[in-house]
């Protein structure tokens, strides 16, 4: 193999420039952070309320849950992006569509926020609908006898219990977030990848580039897994999942 290694290429200078390339990577680690826990946060928000809905015994507010899980989870990611990116905003009136193309700040970072989290709300949707289906139907009978109307029954009884059986899931869901942020790159926003990219173009040590963003990428979601666990582990009622039936 004929290849030069070179793992000093992170403290060198980059060509024209007065950074590090481990500068560049530690600038694109900051937007994939900041990206994948904002669109978290979204993604969870959104995918609960759309997940209790599905079990809502209104047909019409249930058919449209089922229609939001369905649109999301269907299109692949990225071309959700470019759609978000290049379509929506010219489907706004005029003065919007011009204040989006050329005054909101940030433009890349919000619209890859909202895509990639109204993406993962569909998936984390269809686990709080199956959390709660989980459950056994004596629990929304025993919340209703003492008092309580549906939404304090779910609020109060049926969504605590339930969100303890997927959290093991949502773990799986908070993990791939990170990995499908690197798909903003292909709108400009300068996360993990597209420094990758970057510094692979400008150094031209592709194999150590992609060797460390596979360490930063494999962190990010080693600590996502065990943020989860110890949430799990907090929040477990022992023999509660044995015995849902």
């Amino acid at each position: 193999m004929n290849y030069h290694w070179n793992w000093g290429i992170f403290l060198e200078q980059v060509k024209g420039g007065d950074e590090t390339y481990l500068n560049w990577l530690f600038t694109g680690l900051g937007w994939t952070l900041a990206v994948a826990i904002s669109a978290w946060l979204i993604a969870l928000s959104i995918g609960i309320g759309i997940g209790t809905l599905r079990t809502a015994p209104n047909k019409g507010l249930a058919w449209f849950a089922a229609t939001w899980v369905e649109l999301f989870r269907n299109v692949p990611l990225l071309v959700q992006m470019f759609l978000w990116f290049f379509v929506v905003p010219e489907l706004l009136p005029r003065e919007w569509s011009l204040w989006v193309k050329q005054d909101l700040p940030a433009k890349e970072f919000i619209t890859a926020t909202l895509c990639l989290g109204l993406f993962t709300s569909a998936r984390v949707a269809e686990q709080v609908r199956a959390g709660i289906q989980s459950l056994s139907r004596g629990q929304t009978m025993a919340g209703l006898a003492v008092g309580f109307t549906l939404t304090q029954t779910y609020r109060y009884v049926i969504l605590p219990m339930a969100f303890r059986i997927i959290i093991p899931p949502l773990t799986s869901e908070f993990m791939n977030i990170f990995k499908n942020s690197s798909v903003a790159f292909a709108i400009g926003v300068m996360e993990l990848t597209f420094q990758a990219r970057q510094m692979q173009e400008d150094s031209e040590q592709g194999i150590e580039t992609y060797l460390a963003v596979t360490v930063l990428y494999f962190i990010c979601a080693f600590i996502a897994n065990r943020g989860m666990a110890f949430l799990e582990q907090r929040t477990r009622v022992p023999g509660f999942i044995a015995s849902a039936k």
